[in-house]
């Protein structure tokens, strides 16, 4: 690790702020390899928006091996705090102490315990989590870049960083310390590398210790709370209303954790303050967290509850530290979803600060100085002032109705804050006060005077889009998708809003603009060619200058990526005339420029391309390549070090001094400014790919064959086999006409491990193609296109596929993706199911393989005894497992088949982990116990019928379920055993099963579950009510029949296949008619719902007993 100073004269003063690096040992349970089949999207809803996977192997298997497993932690520390930072797992901020109090103000674990929460499956609680540009960040269990850093004021800063692959963009973030202050500053850096535009979302999740005397900060003008995607409103801090589907009636003060009995979200719905935190009442010490609400509006808190579900994920996150409550702070976003964009080549910055608070019992306003509170207890006002900083003479000054009643001047610092209580004059109310704290100069520090709210109305709610042919303009659907867009919603496609706007207006200029970059996004060149033409004609027309180059730019962008660089030149010029795309445009034209050789051009390009955005270190590293290659090697180095002093963690700027000074025949200075390079990188194999592109894109083939040459494993044994990094070498000697070398490059990368090749980039389409050409006989190259082709352009994935397979039919997970394919999207389920058989016949250890089989061969209708039979054939492989979905497979198969008590061996003898928001052994836990109870109860056992159903009033740990608040089987469960109790004539009993049965909180939209609490109504006279709601249920199931509900706010979960979505639908219309004593309705629809879904255990259980 190296430490970088930017100044030789440091003033020789002892030094109140340290950075360091040592080990630390920290119990840890394991976590297993990743699985190696690619996860293509499928629909999966994931904090709101699209729960994408690829191009990043997914974490799911965890392990319950635990040992003691050795970290590099990074320690930064001065006189009032204590810091810690872990790079190997997302950089994470893994805890903070208050050293004036011993105070751990950020959650600190002892123990690394994941489990399935974050977006690619492993997760751990505690500290700060760094989450963009998707909530949770996709590698926050990941290793990150970083380097630390010591300045000349003596303050210090760990730079952690990291190319982001879904997007290509780059995540870098510094927290620092400073001389003398109790907080820490975040410095928040995206940087978009890529020629697109990139919609963000960054939140800084503030993990705190939490307890029974926990209340939640935000500031006294706030009035609201929302929830994600701003779909609901609660009032704040007393909430009378049902939010997040819990009633908080009759004035529940939601700011105290302890009033919450189920996990929920609030966001501030606050817009004039910079600050909110957290304080615990019982230790008198709390967190606080302060930003430019202008630009970091998004203040919101989390809690798993102190309800049973709360408790059950508290102990299976932590051991020994107990419940913990996210405070979480938001930079250009103020909910989860919300994005923000970042256009081309852009860079943004934010400053976040954190600091302990204690000994002044809450907070009512705070800056980065000062903490204030203010509370009036009958005549006595309590005032309260905690600094962030040593203040001697600082002046309180406390003013009633206008009038000073309390002045004095004091000391005071973070370990010492200030807090008194004064009596003030009979009938002052709050809002008359008035408290200041300034300096001895006279200098306020902070004000605060409570004001009195006015009452306002609830905001408005977030509304779904009405489907494409309901809006009225053009403009609203080109809005509407390009939201779509933004949000990454997983429910709604923006394609159908653009389309409809083009049958209305096909030469519309904006919905052109943006199909064209949807294609040009997808590697669909000659679609994005044509639309993006058609709208420069629009803003053309007539010997029209267009005011806005987006068109532009985005046509010459899409003819470059597609050879036309003579057409690309001329539209990028174009694009150049607006202010926009001035930098992003130049920045192209320089690329081609240097890849033609016409350096002085380019230098031309890349001065104007930097007049407008000097923070593109893509065009000050381009221009230090130029300037290097020019001969003017002096000033190429001095652009090259101020680049890299910007950016320590810019490993393009490192390699590119590397170059220069051995230019300059200095060879110790070279190989420092590699070491630096490779020290501060995670050894990410991603990088080094990137920077040879961002060399070749300019026509440094040397140069981009140079870095690749750093990880070569023939050259260097320490290097990866990851064969993407031969592809790139052998293209890059294509493009240089050297012929021989790139055969052995493509031959060397066909011969290395085709596990976890994901590539991602549109360069990769043509390097692929090319080590086809070059080498008909590589099976590999076509798999790794087909892989990168499958979600845009799934139809030319599959012929890449159909090319490896017949080159190699050894090869497993060839036949699945071929597999997938046949059943995603050429509905062949026949020729599905033969490809998945000869991937399990190749592979028969991979329990993904099987799962995936067998939900095929329920949409083929496959027998469910030979699906078991298959299962229970890998039943080794499949229950000793870390992943348990194959496994709940077999089991939901045992319960389909009557096989009940089987089953329940089965969830009694493993352990299933379960993601976030789903419990997919549990429903056949309880669908275990109720039908083999209903068999007893059939058949007059009515002793072991009660058994059976008692037994799905249990959650059982090893499924990872616990209690809900609202919902759940309960309400089902509970009328089964009243039914029992009234056989054998325990009317009263029977009683009291039905009223829990009704009095089990149900969720607003009717479901299955209401069948039962209608039932139960029934037996408690109460026919009226029972009718109401199989009314209901028939209403809902046609309606769905007619038109499936979309989910516009689902925030977990896959989508339904539509043959399930209407086999629900079926169900619950057959229940609705079973309720009204219409047999021959019910089994019709039960027959519907069977047919569509082979697996709909109930609705086929309802089927049998009809017949």
């Amino acid at each position: 690790m190296i430490i970088t100073v930017h100044a030789q004269n440091i003033p020789d003063v002892e030094k109140t702020v340290r950075i360091w690096e040592e080990p630390v040992t920290l119990p840890t349970y394991l976590v297993d390899p990743p699985d190696r089949n690619p996860r293509f999207y499928e629909g999966r809803a994931y904090q709101g928006a699209q729960g994408r996977v690829y191009p990043y192997p997914i974490y799911e298997s965890l392990s319950d091996t635990r040992i003691e497993k050795e970290y590099d932690m990074v320690f930064l520390e001065n006189e009032y705090i204590r810091i810690e930072l872990l790079p190997e797992i997302g950089g994470r901020l893994f805890g903070a102490l208050d050293k004036t109090n011993n105070y751990d103000f950020i959650y600190h674990q002892h123990v690394i315990k994941p489990q399935l929460i974050g977006m690619l499956g492993a997760w751990i609680s505690g500290g700060i989590e760094w989450n963009f540009p998707h909530h949770h960040r996709a590698t926050a269990f990941m290793p990150v870049d970083y380097v630390l850093e010591e300045k000349p004021d003596g303050s210090a800063t760990a730079w952690i960083g990291e190319l982001e692959i879904r997007h290509r963009m780059k995540f870098m973030l510094g927290v620092s310390i400073y001389p003398g202050k109790s907080y820490f500053e975040i410095t928040f850096r995206p940087v978009n590398r890529t020629p697109f535009p990139h919609s963000f979302l960054y939140f800084a999740n503030i993990g705190v210790h939490t307890n029974e005397d926990y209340q939640v900060i935000f500031p006294p003008s706030t009035q609201f709370g929302t929830y994600h995607g701003k779909n609901q409103f609660v009032h704040w801090p007393v909430a009378d209303e049902v939010y997040n589907r819990v009633e908080y009636l009759g004035g529940v003060d939601i700011s105290w954790w302890k009033n919450h009995p189920e996990w929920t979200s609030i966001f501030c719905w606050n817009y004039e303050d910079d600050f909110f935190g957290g304080y615990d009442h019982s230790s008198q010490a709390g967190t606080l967290c302060f930003s430019n609400h202008h630009i970091a509006p998004g203040k919101k808190f989390w809690t798993w509850s102190t309800g049973p579900r709360g408790q059950m994920w508290d102990e299976a996150l932590t051991e020994t530290d107990g419940p913990e409550l996210e405070l979480m702070m938001g930079g250009y976003s103020d909910n989860q979803p919300d994005y923000s964009w970042l256009q081309p080549y852009e860079s943004k910055y934010l400053n976040q600060y954190v600091y302990p608070v204690r000994d002044i019992g809450g907070i009512k306003k705070a800056n980065l100085d000062v903490a204030v509170n203010l509370e009036l207890r009958d005549r006595k006002v309590l005032i309260g002032f905690n600094t962030t900083s040593r203040r001697n003479g600082v002046k309180v000054i406390l003013y009633a109705s206008g009038k000073i009643i309390h002045e004095e001047s004091i000391n005071i610092d973070p370990g010492n804050p200030y807090l008194k209580e004064i009596v003030v004059p009979e009938g002052t109310r709050e809002t008359d006060l008035k408290i200041i704290m300034e300096t001895s100069g006279g200098e306020e520090l902070i004000s605060y005077s409570p004001s009195p709210l006015q009452e306002l109305p609830m905001p408005e709610v977030a509304r779904p889009p009405r489907p494409p042919g309901e809006i009225q303009t053009v403009e609203e659907l080109y809005y509407t998708g390009l939201r779509l867009e933004q949000f990454y919603n997983p429910s709604f496609k923006p394609d159908p809003y653009y389309l409809e706007a083009l049958a209305r207006d096909p030469n519309d200029y904006r919905v052109n603009t943006a199909m064209g970059l949807l294609y040009l996004r997808r590697g669909l060149y000659e679609d994005a060619e044509k639309h993006l033409k058609i709208a420069v004609g629009r803003i053309t027309d007539n010997y029209t200058k267009p005011r806005d180059g987006e068109g532009y730019y985005y046509l010459g962008l899409c003819q470059k990526y597609h050879g036309k660089f003579e057409e690309a030149y001329e539209n990028l010029y174009q694009a150049t005339w607006s202010q926009a795309f001035h930098s992003a445009a130049y920045y192209q034209l320089a690329q081609i420029d240097s890849k033609n050789g016409k350096y002085e051009k380019a230098l031309d390009h890349l001065d104007r391309c930097l007049n407008t955005n000097t923070n593109n270190t893509c065009a000050r590293n381009l221009k230090s390549a130029v300037l290097r290659e020019s001969g003017q090697n002096e000033e190429a180095l001095k652009m090259a070090i101020h680049t890299s002093q910007q950016d320590p963690l810019d490993f393009w700027s490192l390699f590119e001094m590397s170059l220069i000074y051995r230019k300059m025949n200095d060879q110790q200075n070279a190989e420092k400014a590699i070491q630096a390079m490779l020290s501060r990188m995670s050894d990410y194999i991603q990088w080094y790919i990137e920077v040879s592109l961002d060399y070749a894109n300019a026509g440094f083939l040397d140069e981009a064959i140079q870095i690749l040459s750093l990880i070569d494993t023939r050259i260097n044994e320490e290097g990866f086999d990851n064969p993407m990094v031969y592809y790139y070498m052998g293209y890059y000697h294509l493009q240089k006409g050297d012929v021989s070398e790139a055969v052995k490059d493509f031959s060397y990368a066909m011969e290395q491990s085709p596990d976890y090749v994901f590539p991602f980039r549109l360069e990769s389409i043509d390097v692929l193609e090319q080590a086809k050409k070059t080498n008909p006989d590589d099976p590999r190259a076509p798999f790794y296109l087909g892989n990168l082709l499958f979600e845009n352009q799934p139809g030319r994935a599959v012929k890449n596929w159909e090319i490896s397979r017949d080159e190699d039919e050894s090869y497993s997970l060839v036949f699945r993706n071929l597999g997938m394919a046949s059943y995603k999207v050429q509905n062949d389920i026949p020729n599905a199911i033969k490809n998945y058989e000869k991937a399990v016949q190749l592979n028969p250890e991979d329990q993904r393989l099987l799962y995936e089989l067998d939900q095929i061969s329920a949409a083929a209708r496959v027998d469910p005894e030979k699906r078991l039979k298959i299962l229970q054939d890998h039943h080794d492989v499949i229950a000793d497992n870390n992943v348990s979905d194959a496994l709940a497979r077999e089991i939901m198969l045992l319960v389909q088949l009557k096989k009940y008590d089987e089953a329940l061996k089965v969830l009694n003898d493993n352990y299933f982990k379960q993601w976030e928001g789903i419990s997919k052994a549990y429903d056949s836990y309880v669908d275990a116990h109720l039908m083999k109870g209903m068999e007893h109860f059939n058949d007059g056992r009515y002793d072991q019928a009660l058994n059976y159903f008692s037994g799905a009033l249990q959650f059982p740990e090893n499924m990872m379920v616990a209690e809900p608040y609202r919902g759940g089987r309960l309400c089902e469960v509970y009328f089964h055993i009243g039914t029992v109790y009234e056989m054998i004539g325990e009317q009263e009993k029977a009683r009291k099963s039905f009223e829990k049965s009704v009095a089990r909180r149900q969720n607003p939209q009717l479901s299955d579950s209401h069948y039962y609490r209608a039932k139960a109504l029934q037996k408690l006279g109460k026919e009226g009510e029972a009718m109401d709601i199989f009314e209901g249920l028939i209403d809902l199931g046609k309606s769905r029949i007619e038109s499936p509900e979309v989910d516009f706010f689902a925030k977990f979960g896959e989508q339904q296949t539509p043959d399930d979505e209407k086999a629900d639908a079926y169900y619950l219309l057959g229940l609705g008619y079973l309720g009204k004593g219409l047999i021959s309705e019910a089994k019709q629809e039960f027959e519907s719902a069977v047919r569509l879904n082979i697996n709909h255990v109930w609705a086929a259980a309802y089927l049998n007993q009809l017949r």
